[in-house]
């Protein structure tokens, strides 16, 4: 089994970091099903979407910039590119290629996995640590388990590594990279993984953490640089953040919506963790008593995040 860097360094337990007040809304965007968190340390900027309304977002917050572009089909994460403009996303049906800056830019689909059904679409996704992005696919019903893990390599290879998911989400990796994290949403369990950073491969699959009934089910992902993991609860009106070695909830943070979908950490210091929230499944009732839902949020803490991984392509 994988061993946490921490293991190596000391035993002190590690507590959750202090929060410098409550989590505040940053743009009421009325998001259907916000998603794709991604920090750009080159923009000092926030990437986001609106998976359903087929939207990307950037949010600026030296000036509380804006801008959105419009998909002709579902965009649903983001990952900034290593050595050259513009970003990776997955689009419904695979990984494309976006440059927001250039003039009538439209996305230029990469790999589209053959043997997906045509039910499904992508959902979450990330790049490790060596540029390779990792992506999930679900049924768009939320129902049948046909999701599955993909890795797209900056050669153009892509790889199933992983089947039999009905909701896909996260990943994320531990402090030293030897463990990957990865969300079956609907069966409210976080998995882990044995993860070779050197070839990309996963081994041993278990079941690292069950979230208790009534306490929503595991969305969005992240780990801080001390190697805590801080999970978005759908359903759960929280973010909670986790000891990476027993999975023992450390503490949460409230936020006003039920539906919190993703979380990345930002800003100049990586302190900012940014969070996304969804207005999809709330009744009207719901949606009367939670008006910022769908909004982006954000609070501050003691201790830093890490900044993302950028894709080797």
């Amino acid at each position: 089994m994988a061993t946490d860097l921490r293991m190596s360094i000391d035993c002190t337990p590690l507590t959750m970091p202090a929060v410098a007040g409550p989590a505040r809304c940053l743009w009421e965007a009325g998001a259907t099903l916000g998603e794709g968190t991604c920090w750009s340390t080159r923009a000092q900027a926030l990437w986001w979407v609106d998976i359903l309304e087929r939207r990307l977002f950037r949010y600026r917050p030296a000036d509380d910039g804006r801008a959105s572009w419009s998909f002709d089909e579902e965009i649903s994460a983001v990952a900034e590119r290593a050595h050259a403009p513009g970003l990776i996303v997955t689009l419904r049906r695979g990984y494309a290629l976006f440059d927001p800056e250039a003039s009538g830019g439209v996305p230029r689909y990469l790999h589209r996995p053959e043997a997906e059904p045509p039910g499904n679409r992508f959902n979450d996704g990330k790049c490790d640590a060596r540029g390779r992005f990792w992506g999930g696919t679900m049924d768009f019903a939320c129902e049948a388990r046909t999701g599955s893990l993909y890795r797209y390599d900056a050669d153009g290879s892509c790889a199933r590594h992983d089947i039999g998911y009905a909701v896909t989400n996260g990943p994320t990796w531990s402090r030293d990279g030897r463990t990957m994290y990865f969300n079956d949403t609907v069966r409210g369990r976080v998995n882990a993984f044995d993860f070779e950073p050197e070839t990309g491969s996963l081994s041993n699959p278990r079941e690292w953490l069950r979230f208790a009934r009534g306490d929503g089910l595991p969305d969005g992902m992240t780990t801080d640089a001390a190697g805590r993991l801080w999970i978005a609860h759908w359903g759960g009106a929280c973010v909670s953040c986790h000891d990476p070695l027993s999975g023992a909830e450390l503490g949460r943070v409230a936020l006003p919506a039920s539906h919190i979908t993703n979380c990345a950490f930002g800003g100049p210091d990586l302190r900012t963790l940014y969070v996304t929230s969804a207005r999809s499944g709330l009744s009207p009732a719901q949606l009367a008593a939670e008006p910022l839902a769908g909004g982006l949020f954000a609070f501050e803490l003691a201790e830093p995040g890490v900044a993302p991984a950028l894709f080797a392509g």
